[in-house]
């Protein structure tokens, strides 16, 4: 009898668990449904209410939209985007060879300080919140870029790619160290059985191993670049014109929807533009995570 109710107890508990799991599961995707419906029906207003074309939006730049619902102005967000678009993969271009380096280091080089000293120094990075980030950029960082090339000001594309470089080291830093860590020990050991040297392994063998796990390492890096705002805003100097060289100021997406929403008004021709800023980074996100699918499909694959 005692056997009999312990089975149905776990029985129900099993039923329990599958059920909340699976709601919750449900409710995510909804929320994600949601949220994208309401962008596209937010985004969407600066062409269907306000007559504007997506080529004006996406390669002019011309930004001039009215803060009223008469409409009439000009909304080119070419700059914005072009500014995004070179501070992030910037920031890769920096972050890419020290996260690599530290991923190596603490799987390959020293496994044990790796993970006692270097791993948690790495995932402490993650917990700092954005606004430290830029409010250290603006009053060490700026100043040091101002004095080091004698600008008349520091805010600059620099400035902000460094910024978001020390933001995703630790995410790329993470995902690359785990994916080095699942490269099979057979292929290692052949290396090592052929005559390579500690560094002919690495870099012959197990970081090639490695690459679809350090490719979906850097998607996500850059997925955080673009859609980072507080920090960017306060260093990158918030000009509408494009940089002639990394040493500009200039402003992105996420910097002008953070600056400019607050103020515009419920309906009028700026906020729809807004929320089609806010559109056009939900479209490059969901373009990452396909990306990232894609080299997951294709690592399992070859494996």
């Amino acid at each position: 009898m005692d056997g009999n109710m312990r089975q149905q107890h776990m029985f129900r508990r099993e039923i329990l668990g599958k059920s909340v799991s699976t709601i919750c599961g449900f409710f995510l995707i909804i929320l994600t449904v949601a949220i994208g419906c309401f962008l596209l029906a937010k985004g969407m207003l600066t062409f269907t209410d306000f007559h504007h074309s997506i080529g004006e939006f996406l390669f002019s730049s011309a930004w001039k939209p009215s803060d009223t619902d008469a409409g009439g102005g000009q909304v080119g967000a070419a700059i914005f985007i072009w500014g995004s678009i070179l501070t992030c993969f910037l920031a890769l271009l920096i972050a890419i060879p020290f996260s690599l380096s530290t991923a190596v280091f603490m799987t390959q080089i020293s496994p044990r300080l790796g993970e006692k000293l270097i791993r948690p120094a790495v995932e402490i990075f993650v917990g700092i919140p954005s606004v430290v980030y830029g409010w250290v950029g603006l009053v060490v960082l700026v100043p040091f870029l101002q004095k080091l090339f004698k600008l008349p000001h520091g805010q600059s594309v620099l400035a902000a790619a460094i910024v978001l470089s020390v933001m995703i080291y630790p995410t790329i830093t993470s995902v690359s160290a785990d994916a080095i860590r699942s490269v099979n020990k057979k292929y290692i050991e052949g290396a090592y059985g052929l005559g390579s040297t500690r560094w002919q392994m690495i870099y012959k063998v197990l970081l090639p191993a490695a690459l679809p796990g350090i490719l979906t390492a850097i998607v996500l890096g850059l997925a955080r670049a673009f859609g980072e705002a507080l920090a960017v805003s306060m260093v990158i100097g918030k000009m509408k014109s494009f940089p002639k060289s990394i040493l500009d100021p200039t402003n992105s997406l996420t910097a002008a929807i953070a600056s400019d929403m607050g103020g515009a008004m419920d309906g009028g021709e700026l906020n729809a533009a807004l929320w089609t800023m806010a559109l056009l980074l939900f479209i490059i996100s969901l373009l990452f995570i396909l990306i990232i699918h894609l080299i997951a499909a294709r690592k399992e694959s070859l494996a």
